[in-house]
This record gives structure tokens, sequence and C-alpha cells, in this order.
């Protein structure tokens, strides 16, 4: 039997949702794993040299909320202006204090690891998407692109 295969499929362009690909992909290379990570629409963020990713709250009942907001902040207070940069910050400053990597380090460890960063070709295009604003080392390709590893993956999953 050969090496063992991970593909995840990222879609998410948000903080919160940055972590997962990286965080499995680089887990998934340290074991051996051959990982191949697909960015499509809103996942294409995570591959710009300059992140600007930010939390929100709204859609996310799940979310622990700071002095325990969530019991008594109705959702549509997080709605209001500067809402979502509040959130971020603070998830931000959070993630500091108990050490936990940052999306860009967890990104580079990847690389270094040799995950395979591909960007979905037809997102790119749709969104007219500049891709000199992407890092380095990121490859392009479409569904097709995808299917050709994920059909021969052991864990498929879709972020």
């Amino acid at each position: 039997m050969g090496e063992k295969k991970l593909a995840i499929i990222a879609t998410k362009g948000s903080l919160d949702w940055a972590y997962p690909p990286f965080i499995l992909a680089s887990t998934a290379a340290a074991l051996g794993y051959e990982t191949e990570i697909f960015f499509t629409f809103y996942g294409l963020q995570l591959l710009r040299k300059k992140l600007t990713l930010e939390v929100t709250p709204l859609g996310n009942p799940g979310m622990p909320m700071p002095m325990g907001m969530d019991k008594w902040f109705p959702v549509l207070g997080t709605t209001l202006p500067g809402m979502q940069a509040m959130m971020t910050s603070m998830m931000k400053a959070k993630m500091a204090k108990k050490g936990v990597a940052s999306i860009e380090e967890l990104r580079d460890l990847c690389q270094e690891a040799e995950v395979r960063l591909v960007a979905c070709q037809m997102t790119v295009d749709l969104f007219d998407m500049n891709t000199s604003e992407f890092i380095d080392g990121v490859e392009y390709g479409g569904a097709a692109t995808f299917f050709e590893f994920a059909g021969d993956s052991d864990i498929c999953l879709y972020i």
C-alpha cells in the first residue's frame, strides 16, 4: 500500500474558517500523508500575500462570546458597525494569548511540508482575481485537477 493521501476543499475566507484546512493539512503532512488543499470561491482569500481575514459572530451561533454575550446580547446587535472588527481583534488577542499560530505561520508550515496548494482557476477567473496577490508556490487547476488527487485519497474533507 502506498502513501496515505488527504484531500481538502477550502471554501471559506474568514479568520475562523482559515484555521481548519491549514491545521489539518500540516498535521497530515507531519504524519506522512501526501496532502492537497483545493481553494475555491471565498477560500481563495487564504492564498493572498496580505491577509485581511475577519471573524463574524453573525450566523455563527456556536461561537463562544466574551462576557457571556451569547446569553444576553441580541443577535441583531452583532450587525452594528464595528462589531466585526471588535470580534476579530478579540479573537486575535485570545489566540495570541493562548499561543495559537497565525494563519501565515500555518500556511508557511504547510508549504514547508510540501502540502500542495491549488487555486480553483474557474473561481479566479469568475472573480477577476489578480494572481500576483497570491503567495508563491500556488498551483492552478479546475475541478478535474482536484478529482485527480481526491479520487485516490484516503480522506477527503470539505471545509
